[in-house]
């Protein structure tokens, strides 16, 4: 029975990339799009894939900050399997978070502190997803002329209310003693334990300010050249729009893709890229196009890096 309830949620997110891809390519037109994408400018392309490798290095050292600082020092070669091995199940694995459980599996079964890394794992996206939500108001502040939505400004405060509630279930003292009861209780479950013990060694990194402070620095980073990845693959299709719309957009779309509904975000990142951008005036055809070659671009990395994980399998543990 069980078996059976992971394949079908895994047919239904297959099904909900398939649907919402078949319905963007019905709404453009198919040999446009592929003549669009055929005429790329290739030296813009390449811009935009070492933007994105950037990002990746980024968020490797920011994840090796939290190992350190939570005393589980890795070696580089161990800690790159993992991440490569992350990103690559990324693709295929619920949600745009997906490879995170692979690479918490995979670090774990090397250093045999599970606790420890699941928590720098956890607190890793938090950081993201902080400078995510800072970004976005940020960018809604100084562009404020073009978010008057809304549909915008209710993506803005949905993202913000998560992220509040979630520092205050992590960091505050009441609602940390409120949670730990309840995982405490009879009727939490047999998982009860461990997750206390991850939420317990979360609260403990939480009191290491700087390495926090740093951690969100490199975070805010990622999330302001992020975006420049996109922005360029869109020069490179032939179209300049205001650098503005993808520090507001995008974090907008990159929350979406950590919903559970897709493969890897794929279907819901393109359907929500090609749906906001429309606000700023671009044509469908234009970003669903910049959709698919900035996830080709991940893609190539991602099966790059896990071709450099599954080719160091046999010296490892499995």
């Amino acid at each position: 029975m069980k078996m059976l309830k992971t394949i079908g949620a895994i047919s239904l997110r297959i099904g909900v990339s398939i649907l919402l891809l078949l319905f963007l390519f019905y709404r453009v037109d198919a040999g446009a799009l592929w003549q669009l994408i055929g005429s790329i400018d290739k030296s813009d392309l390449v811009i935009a894939c070492i933007v994105i490798l950037a990002v990746d290095m980024l968020c490797f050292i920011r994840w090796d900050m939290l190992l350190k600082a939570s005393g589980v020092p890795v070696p580089f070669k161990t800690l790159l399997k993992s991440f490569c091995g992350g990103m690559f199940f990324s693709i295929f694995l619920p949600t745009s978070i997906g490879g995170d459980v692979v690479k918490t599996l995979d670090l774990a079964a090397h250093t045999r502190k599970g606790t420890e890394v699941a928590s720098t794992v956890f607190l890793d996206r938090l950081s993201g997803y902080v400078a995510l939500v800072i970004v976005v108001i940020l960018s809604c502040v100084l562009g404020w002329r073009y978010v008057q939505d809304a549909v915008v400004l209710f993506s803005v405060g949905f993202i913000s209310v998560i992220l509040i509630c979630v520092l205050l279930v992590l960091f505050n003292k009441v609602a940390y003693d409120f949670i730990n009861r309840r995982l405490y209780s009879p009727t939490a479950g047999r998982i009860r334990s461990a997750i206390t013990e991850v939420h317990e060694e979360m609260h403990r990194l939480g009191k290491k300010k700087r390495v926090l402070f740093l951690n969100l620095c490199i975070s805010f980073v990622v999330q302001l050249i992020g975006p420049l990845s996109s922005y360029v693959i869109c020069l490179a299709l032939g179209v300049r729009i205001d650098f503005i719309f993808f520090l507001i957009y995008l974090p907008i779309i990159n929350a979406l893709t950590l919903l559970p509904i897709s493969l890897g975000g794929l279907g819901v990142r393109d359907a929500a890229t090609v749906y906001f951008f429309a606000k700023a005036g671009l044509p469908r055809d234009i970003a669903f196009a910049m959709s698919l070659v900035g996830f080709s671009i991940v893609v190539v990395i991602s099966c790059a890096g896990g071709l450099y994980y599954v080719l160091t399998l046999r010296h490892r543990r499995v």
